[in-house]
């Protein structure tokens, strides 16, 4: 009998009689054995097994919902029968049980409901069905006999099912893609990326295992020196030989001991797979210990670590279901693949430890918004959501929204992400001594902005300890960019940012110069704002705005061109122009707006309707005028000709002229300034190095700010205060303005066709980087650099050490 193990392959048992090697067959498989054993090799890995069999579930799923059946019912029953298939390959049931009685009743619906019926109800308490005993399983899975009844279609499905390998589905993406197959929500992801094994080992390995590793390096060394000065002394059996057995026994023992106490908390669980990871890591290490006890003569024994050492906070009933369903069939797996045989009856016990609750937000008896309380633990890891603070309120309700803003108000910003709650909890748990430490993952745009503040709390009463700063990952089929923070309070002497070691990791996740210790500056207020931003459909295509500019005269005497001008988004400055158009009345009052006849009675039709119905009173009151028209902004470039603007969001941080009659939205940052000193300064590397480190990013493509990224940034003099007449000034304007007329010769050559201008854009021309613009950014950035006075072979690291110290210093005298 052959059993194959390759790595990440299906297991198989492949059996050759004395009879098979008088064949040609059989001998060719005898001398594979030898010659060629990857032969043996399974076409198949565990993963695809399981995305074949929650495939077919989703089927079944679809089937019963589509004969009417309850959505939690069905999905109660699907996972009683697939723990079923499970059962009887890995020899709980059994073998070829379940098939058989599926195969004999695939024509008679009414027979297998009437035989599984039976089924259930032996497992629920043990006993015989038929010929064949049955243990008890119990375990609330099988606590009644209760059955859906499935018609041929159905049994046809489950039929092929039957004839999968079971035993050798993969506990670690199980639960995720059957809660696919089974929530009616979640059916649309069955066929996007899961997060493997791999991934999250990435996590749980330097949070939770890192330690005990290092505790078992620490006890395995120990004991290799009991059982040498044991075995010295062995040939006498003196009371030294036994008191160091005992004492090696103590030893290996306590160490498994202490392994099965740890308590590991995911309070955003889903289906399981953290906590089941964590449960394997746990396991390989007892069993290290149990081989190297077996090793030194101390004996093997049974593994103590357990399933209800995991506990799991989950809100959604399929995943909280089927996160229990995949925490036992991965331990009795892992029991099964190690040789341990199976957990004693029943089988299947209650975890207790799983509950289905909200994580952050309840209500009292008296209805008033309260904190759950999360179970104590030694651990707590996971992959808490990811939901955007803008999304929150739209995602989750008015009323939830205010009471969660509410309640964690005075430690988290409004509008922070969602997953800032459960970083905030687990932060408290470690400061009052409930838990040792954590590991979460969140989008990468907690390392700055609003996010940034339950870091910084972090650090504020323990410290971060591990991180992965920026790595690309996949949710729900999209692609997004995490990171990884592990953190504790201050204990764990190790850093390691990134891969590698470091003296510390600060809340910004960089190891060098912590930028986030930076002050805002009084002295850059007023210059930076938020373009304004409608929340309706205030814009308008070429063809209307000109039949509007055309248009006869207005009561008031006035032409539509007071509201009628040119609007850009990011996508228009570092894109080509679209040729956008707006109604902007700015801070007219209605019956001044009203005399601009066509372009009102534009926005009565379109805007009113949407407006009119907005939550914010402020919004539906002045459903004419922009919802944010930055007053502020619009006071700060009346006087100028141009001004600079900057996408809020894009790959690269690029600054551009826009004349004044244009309207910037919501998408754009707009500077008051109308020099080309300050256009240099922005668009030198010393600002694109501090924008990029104090922002926040979309994905890969960072975001800009004005508080947190401009109002600290320090220039060389206080913007207003520059010497005009100043060499230094006249050097940065001068390499500004041929940085922009060489790329407005690059955007607009003569003679270029209409296809050729198309590609020209600014997003294009920095994703090329040609010679002659670097060349351009490098004289403008040496011409930044003596404005400060520094030289010009600085590292990055060095150019932000010394504007945090220029900053600091600012923000001192202010």
């Amino acid at each position: 009998m052959n059993h194959t193990n390759f790595t990440n392959t299906v297991k198989r048992v492949v059996e050759l009689a004395l009879d098979d090697l008088l064949t040609p067959g059989g001998l060719a498989q005898l001398r594979a054995v030898f010659d060629d054993p990857t032969a043996f090799r399974a076409p198949q890995t565990p993963e695809q097994v399981t995305q074949a069999a929650a495939g077919e579930f989703a089927r079944l799923a679809e089937l019963l919902r589509r004969y009417g059946a309850d959505p939690q019912q069905a999905a109660h029953f699907l996972i009683r029968l697939l723990f079923c298939l499970f059962a009887e390959d890995i020899d709980l049931l059994p073998r070829g049980l379940f098939t058989h009685l599926v195969k004999q009743t695939q024509r008679r619906p009414g027979a297998f409901a009437g035989q599984i019926r039976q089924l259930f109800q032996a497992m629920s308490t043990g006993g015989w069905f038929g010929a064949e005993e049955i243990r008890n399983f119990d375990g609330r899975l099988f606590d009644d006999d209760s059955v859906l009844e499935l018609d041929s279609d159905s049994l046809d499905t489950v039929a092929r099912v039957c004839d999968l390998d079971w035993s050798s589905i993969e506990p670690s993406v199980f639960g995720t893609l059957f809660e696919r197959s089974l929530d009616p929500a979640k059916r649309s992801q069955l066929g996007a990326h899961y997060t493997s094994k791999q991934d999250i080992l990435l996590i749980v390995e330097p949070v939770l295992m890192a330690p005990l590793r290092r505790r078992w390096a620490e006890v395995r060394e120990q004991a290799v020196d009991l059982a040498r000065r044991r075995d010295e002394a062995q040939s006498t059996r003196t009371r030294a030989w036994r008191n160091r057995h005992q004492e090696l026994t103590s030893l290996l023992l306590g160490f498994a001991g202490e392994l099965a106490q740890v308590q590991v908390l995911d309070a955003a669980c889903g289906s399981g797979n953290f906590l089941y990871v964590a449960l394997k890591q746990l396991l390989d290490l007892e069993k290290e210990v149990i081989t190297l006890a077996g090793d030194l003569a101390v004996g093997r024994f049974f593994p103590s670590v357990n399933p209800e050492q995991l506990h799991g906070i989950e809100v959604n009933e399929y995943a909280h279901e089927l996160a229990q369903a995949t925490i036992w069939i991965g331990y009795i797996q892992w029991l099964h693949d190690n040789g341990f045989g199976v957990p004693p009856e029943p089988v299947l016990k209650p975890l207790e430890t799983i509950r289905q609750m909200d994580a952050i937000l309840t209500y009292d008896a008296a209805g008033q918004p309260v904190e759950p309380t999360w179970p104590a633990s030694d651990v707590i890891i996971g992959n808490p959501p990811f939901l955007g603070g803008g999304k929150i309120r739209s995602e989750l309700g008015e009323a939830y929204t205010e009471a969660l803003f509410g309640l964690y108000g005075d430690r988290i910003p409004n509008f922070s992400d969602l997953v800032c709650y459960w970083f905030e909890k687990a932060r408290a748990m470690i400061e009052a001594g409930q838990v040792k430490r954590a590991g979460l993952l969140a989008t990468n745009s907690i390392r700055g902005g609003a996010n940034r503040r339950v870091l910084e709390r972090i650090k504020e009463t323990g410290d971060i300890f591990w991180a992965q700063s920026d790595r690309d990952w996949i949710l729900d089929g999209a692609a997004v960019n995490i990171s990884m923070v592990g953190f504790d309070n201050g204990e764990d002497p190790s850093r390691q940012l990134d891969g590698r070691p470091v003296k510390r990791i600060n809340p910004d996740l960089t190891s060098a110069v912590d930028v986030t210790e930076a002050k805002r500056l009084v002295e850059n207020q007023g210059i930076s704002f938020m373009g304004a931003s409608p929340k309706a459909p205030f814009d308008i295509e070429d063809d209307v705005a000109q039949t509007m500019l055309s248009a006869l005269p207005n009561p008031n005497r006035r032409p539509n061109s007071d509201v009628i001008r040119p609007v850009v988004s990011g996508i228009d400055l570092v894109g080509r122009p679209r040729n956008k158009w707006t109604i902007d009345f700015a801070l007219m009052p209605l019956e001044n707006a009203a005399q601009y006849e066509v372009p009102f009675e534009y926005v009565k039709e379109h805007v009113h309707p949407i407006r009119s119905k907005n939550r914010r009173a402020a919004y539906a009151k002045r459903w004419w005028q922009y919802a944010e028209a930055r007053p502020g902004m619009r006071a700060a470039l009346e006087a100028k000709s141009r001004f600079i603007a900057t996408p809020e969001v894009s790959k690269h941080r690029i600054f551009a002229w826009v004349p004044s009659e244009v309207l910037c939205n919501q998408q754009t940052l707009v500077f008051a300034r109308d020099d080309d000193y300050f256009f240099g300064m922005l668009h030198s590397k010393l600002h694109e190095l501090w924008a990029l480190r104090q922002g926040t990013s979309l994905e890969d493509r960072p975001r800009y700010t004005p508080t947190t990224t401009f109002e600290t940034f320090p220039f060389p003099w206080p913007p207003g205060q520059e010497p005009v007449d100043d060499p230094r000034v006249q050097a940065i304007a001068q390499a500004a303005r041929e940085l922009v007329e060489k790329r407005d010769r690059w955007l607009n050559p003569e003679g270029a066709t209409e296809k050729e201008l198309k590609k020209r854009t600014l997003t294009n021309l920095y994703n090329q980087r040609p010679t002659w613009l670097d060349l351009a950014h490098r004289k403008l950035d040496e011409a930044v650099l003596d404005a400060y006075g520094w030289p010009h072979g600085l590292t990055d690291e060095e150019i932000l050490e010394r504007l945090l110290v220029l900053n600091l210093a600012r923000a001192g005298k202010g």
